[in-house]
C-alpha cells in the first residue's frame, strides 16, 4: 500500500520570465518532488551585463546568450515553455499563455525591466536604450552606420555631427558604453577609414547628478571620471536631457539651454518595471512603485498571496534598508535561490528568516585596460580591477562554451586591438543630418560652436 507521502503529487511551480531570478529559482528546484514549468518568450537566457559589448562590436550575441533548453537539460523535473503570459488568475491559480491556462501551486515572476524615458517615450525612437539584443543590435547598426556615413560625408558640418555620439547617463552602462566607443573611434578604427580621422569624434557623456557612477564611492567615480578622460569622453554632469528630436539633443544646465546636433544618441539613463507589474498590481491589489516595481513582502511574495513571489527587477523590496534593492544580477541571483529554497522548506512544512541580501560589491568597466570594483571592505581601479571583472564576468556566463568563447575571444582583442563582430545589419544607411539654414549644426542663444556642453 502507497503511503500518502509517496501519493501526494508533485508541486507545481511556474517561474515567468528566463533571466537571471528565474533561470536560478529553477536550477535551484531541481527536485524530484516538484514540477517546474519556465515560461518566456525568447528561448534562450541572456548575459545582459556584457550587452554593451556586442553594440561595440566586441562580441556576437551568441556569446552571451545559452538556450534555455539547454542549460536547464539535466533538470529534469523542469520543462521550458516558449510564449508570453498575458494574464494571471490569482484566485483559480493559473496563468495565461496564448489563451491557455497552466496551473500552479507557486508562481515566481521574474520578468525584469526595460528602459524608462521619464515619460517621454517618444525619444526611443531617436535613442534606442539597452536591455535586449535586439536593442544591442541596433545600437551597433547606428554606431558602425554613422563611420560609414562619415566617410562619404563631404560636408565638414554634417560629418562632425555623424562623428558625435551621445550617451545619455552615467551609471555602469552608461560609463562602459561610452569608454567603448571612445576605444573604437580613437584606436580601433582609426587606420580603417581612408576619408575620415576618426579621431576628430566626440564622444559625450551626458549626467544630471554631479558625477558619473553615482552608486558607487565618490573616490571611485572620480577614478572612473579620470579614466574615461583619458580615453577621450567628454563628462557632462549635472546636465538634464529636455528634448531629443530627429538629430537634435536638447539639454538643460542650470538656467541655460543648449542644442547640438548629434547622429548616434544612446540611452543609459534609467529602467521602468516589465509590463507584467502592472498585470499583477490589478489582480492582486498589490501596490506598484513608480517606477513599475511590485512592492514585496519580507519574503518576496506578494501581500495575501504568500505563493506568488516577485523577484529581480521587477521586484521592490525595500526591507533591508530602506531604499528599494538595485537591479543588478546579484541581486535577481540570490532572490531566486532563496524563493527556491523557501519552496522546498514549505513543502516540508518548515517556514525560513525572511530574505537578506549579501552585497558582494560593484563592478564597471572602463575600456579595455581600467575598471573600478567596490567590494565594500576593499577597492580597486585600473588594470587590477579590471582583471577581476573580466574572471567575474567569466565565472557568472551560464554556459562552459560561452565562457570560453568569450575568454578566447577577450584575450585575441586584447593582443591584436580588433574588434570581429563590427557588422551592420537590418537596415540601410541613414539620412544625413540636417543643418540649419546658416549652415550651423549646433545652435546656443550665446554661442555657435562645436559641442560643448
Amino acid at each position: 500500500m502507497e503511503s500518502k507521502a509517496a501519493s501526494k503529487p508533485p508541486h507545481k511551480v511556474v517561474i515567468i520570465g528566463g533571466g537571471f531570478g528565474g533561470l536560478y529559482t529553477a536550477k535551484a528546484l531541481n527536485n524530484k518532488d516538484i514540477n517546474v514549468t519556465l515560461i518566456d518568450k525568447r528561448n534562450f537566457h541572456l548575459f545582459q551585463p556584457l550587452l554593451y559589448q556586442v553594440a561595440t562590436g566586441t562580441l556576437s550575441p551568441a556569446d552571451i546568450s545559452s538556450p534555455l533548453r539547454s542549460v536547464l537539460k539535466k533538470s529534469k523535473n523542469t520543462k521550458v515553455l516558449l510564449g508570453e503570459v498575458t494574464d494571471i488568475d490569482a484566485g483559480q491559480q493559473n496563468v495565461i499563455v496564448r489563451g491557455e491556462k497552466i496551473p500552479y501551486d507557486s508562481l515566481i515572476i521574474a520578468t525584469g525591466a526595460k528602459h524608462s524615458y521619464f515619460g517621454k517615450d517618444e525619444w526611443e525612437e531617436f535613442a534606442p536604450g539597452l536591455k535586449t539584443v535586439e536593442d544591442a543590435i541596433e545600437m551597433r547598426r547606428r554606431i558602425f552606420t554613422a563611420f560609414e556615413a562619415a566617410e562619404q560625408e563631404i560636408n565638414e558640418e554634417k560629418r562632425r555631427a555623424l562623428l558625435t555620439f551621445v550617451v545619455v547617463g552615467g551609471g555602469p552602462t552608461g560609463v562602459e558604453l561610452a569608454g567603448a566607443i571612445a576605444e573604437l573611434a580613437y584606436s580601433i578604427l582609426k587606420e580603417d577609414f581612408r576619408n575620415i580621422d576618426t579621431s576628430e569624434t566626440q564622444v559625450l557623456l551626458l549626467e544630471g547628478l554631479d558625477r558619473v557612477l553615482p552608486p558607487f564611492a565618490p573616490e571611485l567615480s572620480v577614478k572612473a571620471q579620470e579614466s574615461l578622460q583619458k580615453l577621450g569622453v567628454t563628462i557632462v554632469t549635472k546636465t538634464l536631457v529636455t528634448g531629443i528630436e530627429g538629430d537634435i539633443v536638447t539639454v538643460k544646465q542650470g538656467d541655460e539651454i543648449k542644442q547640438f546636433a548629434a547622429k548616434t544618441v544612446l540611452w543609459a539613463a534609467g529602467v521602468k518595471a516589465s509590463p507584467l507589474g502592472k498585470v499583477i498590481a490589478e489582480k492582486t491589489g498589490t501596490e506598484c512603485d513608480r517606477a513599475g516595481r511590485v512592492i514585496v513582502e519580507p519574503d518576496l511574495s506578494l501581500k495575501g498571496y504568500p505563493n506568488i513571489y516577485v523577484i529581480g527587477d521587477l521586484a521592490h523590496f525595500a526591507h533591508q534598508t530602506g531604499k528599494p534593492l538595485p537591479g543588478v544580477a546579484p541581486v535577481a541571483m540570490q532572490e531566486g535561490e532563496y524563493v527556491a529554497k523557501s519552496i522546498k522548506q514549505q513543502i516540508k512544512g518548515n517556514t525560513i528568516p525572511p530574505f537578506n541580501y549579501v552585497d558582494k560589491g560593484s563592478l564597471a568597466v572602463i575600456g579595455q585596460h581600467s575598471a573600478v570594483v567596490d567590494l565594500g571592505f576593499m577597492k580597486l581601479t585600473g588594470f587590477l580591477a579590471w582583471l577581476f571583472w573580466l574572471l567575474v564576468h567569466i565565472y557568472y556566463l551560464v554556459e562552459f562554451d560561452n565562457k570560453l568563447v568569450v575568454m578566447i575571444q577577450w584575450v585575441w582583442n586584447y593582443f591584436t586591438r580588433n574588434r570581429g563582430a563590427r557588422l551592420i545589419t537590418g537596415k540601410d544607411l541613414p539620412e544625413p543630418v540636417e543643418i540649419n539654414s546658416q549652415g550651423d549644426y549646433y545652435s546656443s542663444e550665446n554661442e555657435k560652436k562645436p559641442v560643448n556642453v
